[in-house]
């Protein structure tokens, strides 16, 4: 760290030299140096984690920074890089607004590091400690003469978020591969995009890649000035917007799965409703002709498969009838508000984008200045009933509202697992794990059954079917080519699973990419694979007691027969569960564990346990009992 003394805020070539030697703008330099925060005669943090070059430079020239002073202080470090960097945020020097706020009882002062964005801002109650404080009695030179009290700082917490590092790898790969496969199709802008997967029950974020991304250690001890221009440039694609939360688009057809269950509600259209699509749709007059995606038509086609096959024409008639819907305006666009459209989702970090779902209110509020576009026309309603037009939705309010439909209920996401203190200690946390609900939309059973056989239908039967035919676990999902102008098509895929017992879903969005059948769905491939490695645990009975393990858990055991080394034999093996048992435990056929004895430094006698789930395994059906009356089979020693 670089440390000024009060003096040096009078010194304008010290400030000047400081500047640039650390890269750091001079008001920014003088702001800090003439910071009293913490005390008149304090010493001013100017900098911290200074690059090598710099302290040598300052430490070698003592004579050209009077006042100023290197000292080492302990810095927060990113071990994996960018690494789910959105996810994390980063960290900074208080600013002066900041000062000025006192949160959850912590009292800052000029030169405390707090963070600034994802959970290293969201958590920064938890993650700070509190300062120690020292009172001396000094003279009149100023010299210390004696110390007065003290009080001993006290480390901040720990926390342990949703993320499952492994998936968040595979999901940030997969951005990658699907630009550098954009590419080879002749998609030369595709370079943006947002993959996010969430436990469909609970609403834990399991990974949330957003792209372009940054490193969070390049904002440790301050950024400079060039390397911010570069990363707010409208060439850089902005890497420090997380996207997925925050980045607005067209849903396009990945809006027919709320769009065509309101068309059920309604009475529009039932499973045996039937169309004629020519590829040429004028349901609303010869002068307003809509086209459907495939232009040569896909003539009489069904509702399930106005699913499967994405057909506009289909959605185009629901429109239609909302449109002559005498009781109410916006009844498909309230409908909509009732999954979540329209608002934020509740997740803990701060940037969250609303979206948009448009009625005629706001169309007439938003072309205040131009009348002649104020009016509500038909054509507003059809482009809203397949996911285009003024709709503008996130990729996390899609994954919350699959996650509505593949389970019935949407949950609100987190990210906050738990807080560990100092002491190892796990604390109990409001807003921690399963949030429950904060949209209750309303469907009945039956046509939410339509729909979910419909999205089954899209990875069996429909355009994805050779993507997922190798994934040894059934899934369900829906794709979106979003139209935007002047740019290439925006590529989606929604997808979850299993289907006949959703645990995951997740969203990929890929800016300028093309179809998403061919660039979003193949690069969600690998991490709804990933995912579906469903980290699993074994509950296991020996000596009267149950213990829940999994692979690599140690458990202490006082008293065991067995010497080191030898294998440990269960009485019974009562289950093997997923890491969410509350929802019920998917049994797994030909899992096993293993288990041996070690001893420990302290001699006592430790049980260290492995799980092998059976490889492409399926759940089994009709096995849904709580996991403590399940008995699978023994495991002999």
């Amino acid at each position: 760290a670089v440390l000024a003394s009060a003096d040096v805020q009078n010194d304008q070539l010290v400030l000047k030299r400081l500047s640039d030697v650390l890269g750091i703008p001079y008001e920014t330099i003088s702001s800090l140096a003439a910071s009293q925060t913490q005390g008149a005669q304090a010493d001013r943090v100017i900098a911290l984690d200074v690059d090598d070059r710099a302290v040598a430079y300052i430490s070698e020239h003592p004579n050209a920074f009077p006042g100023v002073r290197i000292e080492s202080r302990t810095v927060r470090t990113y071990p994996n890089d960018d690494l789910a960097a959105h996810v994390l945020g980063y960290t900074g020097t208080i600013s002066q607004e900041e000062l000025k706020r006192e949160a959850n009882g912590i009292t800052y002062e000029s030169g405390d590091i707090v963070g600034k964005d994802g959970v290293e801002q969201a958590f920064e109650s938890y993650l700070q400690g509190d300062r120690g404080i020292k009172r001396v009695k000094v003279n009149a030179a100023g010299e210390v003469v004696n110390a007065v009290d003290s009080v001993e700082p006290v480390q901040g917490n720990d926390i342990r978020i949703t993320i499952d590092a492994n998936v968040q790898k595979v999901a940030e790969e997969a951005l990658r591969r699907a630009f550098a496969d954009a590419a080879m199709s002749g998609h030369d802008g595709a370079r943006s995009g947002a993959i996010v997967c969430m436990n469909c029950n609970t609403g834990e974020v399991i990974a949330m890649a957003s792209a372009p991304s940054y490193n969070p250690s390049q904002f440790i001890g301050g950024i400079s000035s060039d390397v911010w221009e570069e990363m707010t440039s409208e060439d850089s694609a902005y890497p420090l917007s997380n996207r997925c939360m925050a980045g607005l688009y067209p849903a396009a057809s990945t809006f027919k799965g709320f769009t065509g269950l309101a068309g059920l509600e309604y009475g529009f259209v039932t499973d045996s409703s039937t169309w004629e699509c020519e590829g040429t749709w004028t349901g609303f007059g010869e002068e307003w002709p809509q086209k459907c995606w495939k232009t040569e038509g896909h003539g009489s086609i069904g509702f399930h498969n106005g699913i499967v096959e994405s057909c506009d024409v289909v959605f185009y008639e629901i429109a239609k009838n909302f449109y002559q819907y005498n009781e109410s305006e916006t009844a498909l666009q309230d409908y909509l508000k009732s999954w979540g459209f329209g608002s934020k989702t509740g997740i803990e970090l701060s940037g969250e984008s609303e979206g948009r779902v448009p009625t005629p209110e706001w169309k007439k509020k938003f072309n205040r200045d131009a009348p002649e576009s104020q009016a509500w026309l038909p054509g507003d309603l059809s482009n809203l009933i397949i996911g285009q037009g003024d709709l503008l939705v996130t990729p996390l309010q899609i994954c919350c509202g699959y996650a509505g439909l593949a389970t019935g209920r949407v949950p609100k996401p987190v990210l906050l697992h738990s807080v560990i203190s100092t002491d190892g200690t796990m604390t109990a946390v409001d807003g921690a794990r399963y949030q429950g609900s904060i949209v209750q939309p309303e469907f009945d059973q039956k046509n939410i059954d339509i729909m979910r056989s419909g999205f089954r239908g899209v990875v069996e039967d429909g355009s994805v079917s050779g993507v997922f035919e190798d994934m040894g676990i059934a899934t369900s999902g829906k794709t979106g080519t979003g139209e935007v102008a002047g740019k290439d098509d925006y590529g989606w895929y929604v997808g979850y699973g299993p289907t006949e017992a959703p645990e995951y879903v997740c969203v990929c969005c890929i800016e300028e990419g093309g179809s998403g059948a061919l660039c979003a769905a193949p690069d969600s491939e690998p991490v709804i694979k990933e995912r579906g490695a469903i980290a699993m645990h074994a509950i296991i009975e020996t000596g009267g007691k149950q213990y829940k393990v999994a692979e690599g858990d140690v458990l202490f055991i006082e008293k065991l027969p067995q010497e080191a080394g030898d294998a440990i034999k269960f009485d019974k093996v009562l289950a093997i569960l997923d890491e969410q048992p509350k929802f019920g435990a998917p049994l797994v056929e030909g899992a096993s564990v293993d288990a041996s004895v070690v001893k420990n430094g302290k001699g006592k006698k430790v049980v260290i346990f492995k799980y092998k789930p059976k490889k492409g395994y399926r759940l089994r059906q009709g096995h849904r009992q709580p996991y403590t009356k399940v008995e699978i089979k023994k495991i002999n020693a």
